[in-house]
């Protein structure tokens, strides 16, 4: 194969991988009914005057599957971090101890749930819309190309099978999540 095809096809491979990599970085943001790190994964504290993520200034922990545990790297950001975590408005309700703070994570009502489980399906449409991106940018560039008619329609073949690949495991991450979510 020519080597603008193979360039082609890696630029689209690259793009395609990007579109999985965000998705499963929403996903881990969105909350399945056991406390991870992650939830906390948004939250900026006002740190010396700059916004900095919560896990530069704190160690945050799971001692149960309903608790989180925030221990800071110096005390006297106990209580930005905790104004953080209410600004971040995450439903979540932080109870400052003088050395760590702590968060109690309720049980998710159905409603609540299905919610959830809304938006993991809208990530995950988000993710295929990039990958179907990346087959239209791919797909245009494989047009622009000096080759035969006959290469040209095996490279988007090619990209047909890439971007069927890619959706497929798209599908199957969704399915994963969602599981996890409506698992009480």
């Amino acid at each position: 194969m020519n080597e603008e095809i193979e360039f082609i096809l890696d630029t689209a491979k690259e793009a395609m991988t990007n579109a999985i990599t965000h998705l499963e970085k929403e996903l881990r943001s969105i909350r399945a009914g056991k406390a991870t790190p992650a939830m906390l994964g948004t939250v900026m504290v006002d740190y010396y005057g700059s916004q900095t993520p919560l896990a530069q200034v704190a160690n945050v922990s799971t001692p149960d599957p309903r608790t989180l545990s925030i221990q800071p790297w110096e005390k006297g950001m106990l209580q930005n971090i905790e104004k953080a975590i209410q600004i971040a408005n995450l439903g979540l309700n932080p109870m400052n101890n003088g050395d760590l703070i702590m968060i109690n994570v309720p049980p998710l009502t159905e409603e609540r749930r299905k919610d959830l489980a809304k938006q993991a399906k809208s990530e995950a449409e988000h993710a295929k819309i990039g990958i179907r991106n990346a087959r239209k940018d791919a797909n245009n560039d494989i047009k622009k190309t000096d080759i035969s008619d006959d290469m040209k329609k095996i490279a988007e073949d090619d990209i047909q099978k890439l971007t069927d690949s890619y959706v497929k495991k798209i599908d199957e991450i969704l399915s994963i999540k969602e599981k996890e979510i409506m698992t009480v």
